[in-house]
């Protein structure tokens, strides 16, 4: 066997790395505090809030202007 070898995963070391990596995460969920969980909630909105207004009817009308959306879509995202 190489020192190379030795070192190489395999599936049995990936399996134990997911382990590994839901038994951190299930540790941390016990151990956080409401202040905590309501301070995670408020980054994501106020991640989320800027993407959902600016970026997602960017997206909408990109894909109305380019005739993917029927003509019935198309008047009513018009009159919005």
């Amino acid at each position: 066997m190489t020192n190379r070898m030795q070192y190489s995963p395999g599936s049995a070391s990936a399996m134990q790395a997911c382990q590994l990596w839901s038994d951190h995460v299930d540790a941390l969920e016990r151990h956080l505090s409401a202040n905590t969980w309501a301070m995670a909630a408020v980054t994501v909105v106020l991640i989320a809030y800027p993407i959902a207004r600016l970026v997602m009817p960017a997206i909408v009308h990109d894909v109305a202007a380019h005739g993917i959306v029927p003509n019935a879509v198309r008047t009513v995202l018009n009159l919005i």
